[in-house]
């Protein structure tokens, strides 16, 4: 197994490893991965790490099987002690960790996101409903916005604090997407992260959701998320407009096909629980030759 030198410091992982992370980007995040791949090539496999380094932790959380709480605790503790010392040249076991580490050390990124993100994963295995917008606001500081904040770093985007901003509210807007169209994949792994105050708002959302059914209370509901997702994505642009063009185009293009998905679900008369709102390949494909051209 042949292994890397960057910038003159041997790497942990092989081709091989990043070659897998992008298996996984591909994979699980269509539309991520679709936008992605208009970044100059040297980015991209930076964002391929990090997404593989997000993903698997994330998908232990939510297709555990029959893991335990506690195999899951043990696992998403031994994944950030493989992190932390693959941080100080101690190759780690996990691919995904490699890459990870590997580009991380590149951009000398701060530990403090990637642990916040591997808290909020760890949140998963004991919490699984939030009372207020706060509460799940916490729980996206991790989830989300640390994502944004470490691809700000990853991209090499000098940041300041109106950009920061943007890349938070960007976070948080795919994130509430994301529930938003799987609250019923969610809801059969016995969580909501809709907040209960915004339930508690429409009278008999809260059955709507328990039984997978489409009434006007749960209707009502979803338009009041989608506005607020809406809202982020539009407070994101402040931030998406301070890019440098080779990265501004293709941040962009995620973010209006993301916010597209919104479209789809309302297209589908809110049934977010027999149907999965999502943007076909055609649509991709319009939207990036519209928003990438000259």
């Amino acid at each position: 197994m042949e292994l890397e030198t960057t910038a003159g410091v041997p790497s942990l992982a092989s081709a091989l490893d990043h070659k897998e992370c992008r298996r996984l980007h591909r994979k699980y995040g269509t539309t991520y991965y679709f936008a992605t791949q208009r970044l100059p090539k040297r980015l991209r496999r930076r964002v391929h790490a990090l997404y593989g380094f997000v993903r698997v932790p994330d998908e232990w959380m939510d297709n555990f099987h029959s893991d335990t709480v506690t195999e899951r605790d043990l696992k998403i503790n031994a994944y950030r002690n493989e992190f932390l010392r693959g941080m100080d040249g101690v190759r780690p076991s996990q691919p995904v960790v490699r890459a990870f580490c590997d580009v991380a050390r590149e951009v000398t990124l701060p530990l403090e996101e990637p642990l916040l993100f591997l808290d909020a994963m760890a949140m998963d295995i004991y919490k699984s409903r939030y009372e207020t917008y706060e509460d799940l606001r916490e729980y996206m500081r991790g989830s989300a916005a640390s994502v944004g904040l470490m691809m700000c770093d990853l991209l090499e985007v000098p940041t300041n604090d109106r950009m920061r901003a943007g890349a938070v509210a960007l976070g948080e807007a795919m994130q509430l997407t994301n529930f938003l169209r799987d609250i019923g994949e969610d809801m059969r792994r016995g969580r909501i992260y809709i907040p209960q105050e915004d339930i508690d708002r429409f009278h008999g959302a809260d059955e709507a959701i328990s039984t997978g059914e489409t009434n006007q209370a749960f209707i009502d509901l979803m338009k009041f998320e989608i506005d607020r997702a809406r809202s982020l994505y539009c407070e994101s642009d402040n931030g998406i407009s301070q890019l440098p063009t080779h990265v501004r185009k293709p941040v962009r293009l995620a973010r209006i096909l993301y916010s597209r998905i919104l479209d789809r679900i309302e297209d589908q008369g809110y049934d977010v629980f027999t149907k999965r709102a999502r943007t076909s390949r055609m649509e991709k494909f319009l939207t990036a030759w519209r928003t990438l051209r000259p």
